[in-house]
């Protein structure tokens, strides 16, 4: 066969290559599915001309370089050739040497333009201008556009992300922290350190509870409410729904007289009514009552007369509701430092602000006392309550921080449910404008500034109206049997008072009353004179009471009485005292003990004013030298005075102590029943160590009868030493 011209296969092979290079251009820069249908397009017209079947599978592969020809020599190529192609398959003739080594260098200089555009790219994108966007499939089948901001990693040190969104994220399978995460295979599984995560917040929970319920019972010992704020969720108020926020007139919106701003609606009527009595609203009484039920059998009930002086008053304060006092509930003065002087209702609602303070102490005036307590109060035998309120429920004045008007309701609310179970009431105003005694459970502790200093008169006068308000909505038809007393003034200091500016008061309080049409008993307190001092007073007031308030604890010379002692006093020492002053030849006539109680020491927590030590211990200096004690007053006999025992939990009481605190208890009932009765102070406290202060805490505990009626003791029978108690 003749030799080939040798330009020849130079010329096919350069045409070759440039078809080669041409597909190659079209390959590179194709979308996938132009690739495909190219290649099919290839396919057909290889399947159509060997010819260019055989150049096809000549061209270089870029997908796999062990098969480009650089990596051949010229006998490999001719090898490969031979196996793999019949003559029949070969278009031409195999390429010269020569024409083979031109070819490897064009094709060795052809595979390295895909490393040198990928190595540009990767410049490029170091290049904040040049940054390319990447495509990330998610599983709701969109392609996101995400601009890379930062510096392409190894891929063995890269983490794998999505942008997740639509149904992915709403399954809730977008990796978190401590939550699901990826793997490998696309399922998802809960991490190992997830699961301790999870195990560690249980037990967190589980013991943060335990903690909580093992205070809420150390502080609820006296069966109260933490602080008074809150006790169990909040009222549901269904009785809102019966009425339109549209029929509260714009006047009256956000006022007192809005029930929709009302924390607790239960049994009030939420009809708005401007209607007013003496100038004090009656929004939320309802129209009918019933004066028919009797507390208990031995009573009767409150439509029929009730003896007094014949029959013994047996009742019950509910101090620290409706004006605060810090031993009752501590909850509100315990989170504040000594130097703030928090001790008392006007520095708590100053410091707390006219809403905050609205807010906090409605709450506590709706969960402390509720309907309950007074279905309780009847079950336990009594038959009278006393109920402490301060002027601020009627009125305020200018520079007062009181929350005004807000108790009102609580105290009408509390009248109601008094009736409802028969119990006959004792109003009893305990804080007066200027503070009548300087003590906190006035409202307001420091100088006197009633009848007393530059606004004395002012004050005096201004109680004077209170009364003239009170009286004449109180002497209403529906409270002439459900109100049989009417305190005018509770404790005022007539030791630090002139005597006959307080006597006056009183008798013009008196008038006020009587003038308004009430008919019922007015009580005046004895302010600390002695019931002797109190022969031949205010004989001008008919239908009066002399109300005693006895406590030997906080009294220097009779808290470190021996046990058996206690006990004797109060059968002889204050059973006299009760027989002279019912005597109007020796006393003033009749006579009650408004406030009482079987506390044995003064050791409980902020009873002497917050932050203030006890007698007890010997720790209440005063600027009085009467009434400092600097030397501890423990009984002499007791060993070191210390205030850990007095303030235990009464799960700890010997038998004996319990046995003391009974017999204690009940003869001071029987010396008070020789006057007219007696109201303990009081039903329930917040403090754990007020247990002593708490009729419900201390019947709960076997210290106090669980009937008033029905004791053991009456001061007729000896009186066992107690020489083992402390």
């Amino acid at each position: 066969m003749a030799d080939r011209d040798p330009r020849s296969d130079r010329d096919r092979a350069r045409r070759s290559h440039a078809r080669r290079e041409h597909r190659e251009r079209r390959t590179t820069h194709a979308t996938p599915e132009k690739r495909r249908s190219r290649h099919h397009e290839d396919a057909s017209r290889n399947r159509a001309s060997p010819e260019r079947k055989s150049k096809r599978d000549g061209r270089i592969s870029r997908e796999n370089p062990d098969r480009s020809p650089k990596h051949r020599s010229p006998q490999k190529i001719r090898d490969y050739e031979q196996a793999n192609y019949s003559p029949s398959e070969r278009s031409s003739n195999p390429l010269s040497f020569d024409s083979l080594a031109k070819l490897d260098a064009h094709n060795e200089k052809s595979s390295r333009e895909p490393q040198e555009k990928e190595q540009l790219l990767a410049q490029n994108e170091k290049h904040p201008s040049q940054q390319r966007r990447r495509k990330d499939k998610v599983a709701s089948g969109r392609v996101l556009k995400d601009k890379a901001k930062h510096r392409k990693k190894p891929e063995h040190n890269r983490e794998k992300r999505r942008v997740v969104s639509g149904p992915l994220a709403e399954e809730g399978k977008v990796r978190r922290r401590g939550g699901y995460i990826a793997e490998e295979s696309g399922k998802k599984r809960f991490g190992r350190k997830c699961w301790i995560a999870v195990l560690v917040l249980v037990l967190v929970l589980i013991i943060s509870i335990a903690v909580g319920v093992y205070v809420s019972k150390k502080n609820g010992a006296g069966g109260g409410s933490g602080g008074g704020s809150d006790d169990g969720p909040d009222p549901s108020n269904e009785n809102l729904k019966d009425i339109n926020e549209d029929d509260i007139p714009a006047a009256a919106k956000n006022t007192y007289l809005d029930p929709f701003t009302w924390y607790d609606t239960t049994d009030f009527n939420v009809t708005y009514t401007d209607e007013t009595v003496g100038g004090l609203s009656v929004m939320g009484l309802n129209t009918a009552w019933d004066d028919g039920t009797q507390a208990n059998e031995y009573v009767p009930a409150l439509d029929k007369k009730w003896s007094y002086g014949v029959m013994p008053i047996r009742g019950i304060n509910v101090g620290g509701w409706l004006t605060v006092e810090p031993f009752i509930t501590p909850g509100f003065f315990e989170s504040y430092k000594p130097n703030q002087g928090i001790g008392d209702e006007y520095t708590l609602t100053k410091e707390l602000g006219p809403q905050k303070a609205a807010k906090t102490l409605e709450k506590h005036y709706a969960n402390f006392i509720k309907e309950d307590d007074f279905k309780k109060i009847q079950a336990a035998g009594f038959d009278h309550v006393r109920i402490p309120y301060g002027y601020w429920a009627v009125t305020t004045y200018p520079g007062d921080p009181y929350v005004a008007k807000i108790s009102w309701r609580y105290l009408l609310r509390a009248i109601e449910y008094c009736r409802k179970y028969g119990l006959r009431v004792n109003l009893d105003l305990h804080g007066l404008p200027g503070s009548q005694n300087g003590w906190n459970h006035s409202g307001r502790l420091g100088a006197i500034g009633w009848l007393n200093g530059a606004d004395g008169d002012l004050n005096a006068q201004r109680s004077l109206d209170i009364h003239t308000q009170l009286s004449t909505f109180f002497a209403q038809p529906r409270y002439r049997n459900v109100i049989t007393i009417y305190g005018l003034a509770n404790e005022p200091k007539m030791t630090a008072l002139p005597t006959a500016k307080v006597l006056d008061w009183e008798t013009k309080a008196a008038d006020i009353v009587r003038e308004s049409g009430m008919q019922q008993y007015v009580v005046v307190g004895d302010g600390f004179l002695g019931l002797s001092k109190w022969q031949g007073q205010l004989t001008g007031v008919e239908r009066v009471i002399l109300d005693v308030h006895q406590y030997t604890i906080f009294n220097k010379n009779q808290i470190n009485f021996p046990h058996q002692k206690k006990i004797q006093y109060a059968c002889q020492g204050w059973t006299e005292q009760m027989e002279l002053s019912m005597d109007v030849a020796t006393g003033f006539g009749p006579t009650i003990c408004g406030e009482w109680s079987q506390a044995d020491t003064d050791c409980t927590k902020f009873l002497n004013d917050v932050g203030s030590g006890t007698r007890w211990e010997g720790n209440l200096p005063t600027d009085d030298p009467a009434t400092s004690v600097t030397t501890p007053r423990c009984p002499p006999d007791s060993g070191k005075c210390s205030c850990d025992k007095a303030n235990a939990d009464p799960s700890t009481y010997s038998d004996d102590y319990k046995r003391w605190l009974m017999m204690y208890a009940e003869a001071q009932m029987a010396s008070f029943e020789v006057g007219w009765g007696w109201f303990y102070w009081t039903w329930k406290t917040d403090s754990a160590t007020a247990t002593q202060w708490s009729w419900k805490a201390g019947m709960e505990a076997g210290i106090l009868p669980e009937k008033t009626y029905s004791r053991d003791f009456n001061c007729t029978t000896d009186i066992p030493d107690f020489k083992d108690l402390p």
